[in-house]
Parts: C-alpha cells; structure tokens; sequence
C-alpha cells in the first residue's frame, strides 16, 4: 500500500527542524569562522546571522547527507565577501560642518588591516584592487583574501574551504600570481612597485 503524500506544510515544518538541529550543530564552527573572517564578536554575530538566513533561504539546494558543515562556511565566507564588496560601495558621508572628519572615516576604514597590508593596499585605489580580484577565479579569490586580507593560515583556509593544504598553496600562488600580473602596470605607472 503506498504511502500517503506528506502535506507541503508538513514537508516544510520538517525541513526547518532538519536545518535547525543542523545549524545548532555546528553553530560553534560557524561562529569562529565569522570571528576569523571579521575579527570581531559583535561583526561575528551579524555575519553569522546573516549567513544562516541565506543558508535557511537556499536549504532546498542543499542535498541532506552531504558535508553541512563546508557548505555552511561557504556560505559564511560567500556572505562576508559580498558584505565586503558591499561596503567597499558604499558613500562614506561627511559632517559639512567638520571637513576634517574625512581623514577619520578613512583611517577607521583601514583601522582593520594589518599595517603591512594596508600600506600595500593603499597604494592602489579600490576602483584598481576590487576589479583585479573579481576578475580571479572564485576559487583564486576565496583562498587569496582568505590568506591576505583576513590572514588565515594555510591550515585554517584547508579547513575552512574543505580542500588539501597543497591545494591551498597552490591556488594562494596562482591567485597572487594573476593579481600581480593583472595590477603590474598600474604599479609600474605610479611607481609603487
């Protein structure tokens, strides 16, 4: 006798207990990953609610039985590049009455590089730097902001994207490889290199 068909509202109740009991399962990775990748608890917590809202929205995509956990990171990180690049777009504004405060904003803005990096990167101008790495392959990309901007160690970026330590190394050189080639002239113009 077949069984009989489950109400959608039953199907969908049951889906979100199956994706609750898995976010609370690995709730303490993806809250590490979101400090690592922020470097701050209170950016952690936004990131990782956000992060679980678009994962809850694409749950259907996800194939139960396989890795919950890479994909969730995936997801995190996907989230905290596109809230990167999202800033990098937005207009700071400016207190008309106060001029001075621009040197503030831009200062707090790169308050969270290391310094060796933001001496680098300050050197180019966002409209250079944002479309050389959107130009990597995601795969390039994640692994090169991963290592140089949020100075993961190869060991943290392996887990973190759930690949070889040698992969790692691999896609880190490729990845600066074609920055620099792709930035080189730029450079050579403005005498930075």
């Amino acid at each position: 006798m077949p069984q009989p068909t489950p109400k959608r509202g039953h199907t969908d109740k049951r889906r979100r207990q199956e994706f609750e009991k898995l976010i609370k399962q690995h709730e303490r990775d993806i809250y590490a990953a979101a400090v690592r990748l922020t470097g701050s608890h209170q950016d952690a917590e936004d990131l990782m609610q956000e992060a679980i809202v678009n994962a809850y929205l694409g749950f259907d995509g996800f194939e139960l039985g396989t890795n919950f956990r890479a994909w969730m990171l995936r997801i995190v990180r996907n989230t905290h590049i596109n809230r990167y690049r999202k800033m990098q777009r937005t207009v700071n504004t400016v207190e008309l009455d106060n001029p001075g405060n621009e040197n503030a904003v831009y200062e707090a803005a790169w308050a969270s590089l290391p310094s060796l990096e933001a001496e680098v990167l300050s050197r180019f101008p966002d409209e250079e730097i944002l479309p050389a790495l959107d130009a990597l392959p995601e795969e390039f990309r994640a692994a090169v902001v991963l290592s140089d901007i949020h100075q993961f160690s190869y060991d943290e970026i392996a887990r973190e994207l759930d690949i070889p330590l040698g992969t790692v190394r691999s896609r880190i050189f490729r990845g600066r490889r074609r920055l620099r080639e792709s930035l080189a002239e730029y450079a050579r113009e403005r005498h930075v290199l």
